[in-house]
Order: structure tokens, then sequence, then C-alpha cells
């Protein structure tokens, strides 16, 4: 079994959880899978992965788990994690299915407050399971060898970084391998976005909200509205907690745009998932000085596909300008010499309860060629906001 306990995910899927039922518990929601290199699939690896997402309906939050999930996340009441006992992953909700080109497609849908949490363990599943169809082996020694020289380098450069890698990890047992090391090793290493691995190691877990949050609010509320309206409303649940704003869902100039005096005051800083980092840095940092606030306060944590030499570029650069701290996922946690997979879901749809229509949810990005949506719905947000050329 791959995944093993429902805590085997990225905190920032339960902080999301609880909103949706603090705010939108009627609302609805479809999450897509998309594999960005169109990889053929076979019958048989259909079948593995059938298989293995019945398995997760096997799962239960343990007593011990309660506990310590009570405990260590004081901005998420007790009352949830009850709530997470009597959850269940239900393999009827999830539509898996090859095209006639062997391309996969994967469907979920439910309410929002439950739909959000198949995201991260579908998707190490199917990262998991297609390393075992295509005969790909880990040399483990190789991959703490690789390590080493980053956790040098963080260690050497005061380089703080957390481990986001559940997701399109090589396998679980690479990742634990790898967090076990950083635990060890790594005097920079800031905690992980895993919830079970943080339990079990002692780790710090590490998270806010994700771009659906934000794709949410702009389906339901308008593209021009849906940072601001996104950014109030996770104020409204969190008052103050976990204050990292994701700033790229309708691309960075539109969210420095819509950021608010009391909202760049009241947040900790910004995530930066996708485009040119140093530019971002300059722009946001002009904007905290228009806005009269000293960007020395704040951070920036960075998380586009980074390894760690471009993090120490990207943190001499920050010098004296603004804090900066690192997310980094698959460099860590498939770092193997075969190619990661390039797979993500996304929140396709939603529908503030079941007697409203679906609305289409979309993605910009500050990235060429990564707005996720159909193209009428992405020339439709490019239009309202004015970007359209």
């Amino acid at each position: 079994m791959i995944v093993r306990t429902l805590l085997d995910t990225d905190l920032y899927k339960f902080t999301t959880s609880y909103a949706y039922i603090k705010l939108f518990p009627y609302a609805m929601g479809t999450f897509s899978f998309n594999d960005r290199n169109e990889t053929e699939y076979t019958e048989e690896f259909l079948e593995a992965l059938k298989s293995e997402f019945n398995k997760l309906s096997r799962l239960r939050l343990t007593e011990e788990e309660l506990e310590y999930m009570t405990r260590n996340c004081r901005f998420l009441p007790r009352v949830y994690w009850e709530w997470l006992s009597s959850f269940r992953f239900d393999p009827d909700k999830i539509d898996i299915h090859l095209d006639t080109t062997g391309r996969l497609h994967i469907e979920v849908s439910d309410f929002l407050y439950k739909v959000t949490l198949y995201e991260v363990p579908l998707l190490a599943i199917v990262s998991e399971i297609k390393n075992k169809f295509f005969g790909n082996v880990p040399d483990m020694s190789e991959i703490l060898c690789k390590l080493s020289e980053k956790v040098e380098l963080s260690n050497q450069h005061q380089l703080r970084f957390s481990e986001f890698g559940t997701r399109r990890r090589f396998s679980i047992d690479v990742q634990e391998t790898v967090i076990k090391r950083l635990n060890d090793t790594a005097k920079y290493c800031t905690g992980t976005s895993n919830c079970y691995f943080a339990m079990k190691y002692g780790m710090k877990m590490m998270g806010t909200h994700p771009h659906e949050w934000f794709m949410f609010h702009g389906a339901q509320f308008g593209y021009k509205h849906a940072n601001y309206m996104a950014l109030e409303n996770w104020v409204n649940v969190y008052d103050g907690d976990l204050g990292i704003a994701l700033s790229d869902t309708y691309t960075s100039g539109i969210f420095l745009s819509n950021l608010s005096r009391k909202q760049a005051k009241l947040f900790d800083g910004v995530r930066c998932d996708s485009g040119n980092e140093f530019d971002f840095i300059d722009k946001l940092v002009a904007r905290y000085k228009e806005l009269g606030i000293d960007a020395t306060t704040k951070t920036i944590v960075f998380s586009n596909a980074l390894d760690f030499t471009k993090a120490l570029e990207i943190q001499e650069y920050c010098k004296d300008k603004i804090r900066c701290s690192f997310g980094i996922g698959t460099n860590l946690t498939n770092d193997t010499g075969f190619a990661p997979s390039n797979i993500v879901m996304k929140l396709t749809q939603c529908k503030m309860n079941v007697n409203q229509e679906w609305r289409e949810c979309i993605k910009l990005s500050d990235d060429e060629g990564k707005h996720t949506g159909s193209p009428e719905e992405v020339q439709a947000c490019l239009y309202e906001l004015r970007l359209a050329k």
C-alpha cells in the first residue's frame, strides 16, 4: 500500500478543507488530472492504479494522529480532526480511464471540503506506480550523495528551505529516506509539508493555501475580485495565522495591484510559484514601499521547481531587500536520474451548492504556456483583467 495514512499529504490540504467547511460547507468541486508530458499508459497500469485507489478507503485517522494534529496545529480546532476521523476516501467518486490514445484521465467530484483531500494522495500514487511500470529503480546511495551536496550548500550559506515533495515523489520510501537525512543533517531545513513525516520525525509542518482557493473565488465572485476576496476570507477563518499569501493564480501583476495595505501589513509575506523570481522580488519590494511597509520585515517563499543552486542565487538577490525561504519538492524527493512525472490535479469546476450551475475554474500563470482551463474561459479571464493582447 503506497499511501498508508490520512496524514500522508500536505498541510495546506487540511487548512483549505477546514476553510471550505467554515465558509462554504455546501460548495462542490471537481478535481481533474493532467499529465503535461502526455504519457501513454497501458491497461495493466490502469488496473494497478485502480487497485491502489481502492485501498485508500481503508485509511482511518488514528487516535494518536488526532491528538498529534490537535496539539501541533493550533489554527485548526479539534472538531476538524474529529470530523476527519469519520472521513473515508470513496473510490466510487474517482472516475478513472484511458482514452483511445492511452492518455490517463482522472476526475473526482464531491463537496469541496472533501474532494480537496484527494489531490495529493492520487498524484503520489500515480507517480510511484508509473516508476514501477517503467522499471525505474532508484539508487539510494546516489540519491543520498546528491542530497549531501545540497545540504552542504544550505548549511554553508544558511539557506532556509522546507521539503515540499509529496505529490511528485519518486516513491514514499525515497521521500522518507530524504526527509530522515534532512532531519539529521540539514541545519536550515525548516520543516516539511507532509504531516505524516512531520509527526514521525518531529519536524514542523509547513503550508498555507493552494491555487484552488483563489480559483474557487475567481469562479464564484469574478476574476477582478478573486485575490482580494480569497485573502479576506482566509483572514476570516484564520485570523492572521497561516500568513503566506499565494501570488500567481491570476498572474502576480494582478495580485500586486489588488493587494491592499491592510492585507500587505497583515500577511507575513507571499509565495512565488511561477515566473521570473528576480523580477517578482523587485515588483513586490516596490509594492511594499508604495504601501509604506518595510519589505525587510516580510518574507517571500519561493516554490517554483527550484534546485539549491538557483535558490542560492535568489537568496543573494534578496539580501538587504526582503527575507526569503524556499519550498523545494521534486528536486529533493525525485532527483533519481529518471525524469520526474510532470503531473498535476487542478480544480476544474465548482458550484456554491447543488442547485447552482457548474462554473469553470481556471488558473493563469506567470510561466508561458502554463495557463489551465479551456481556451475560451482563459481568454475571458484575460479580457476581464485587461491582460488580453
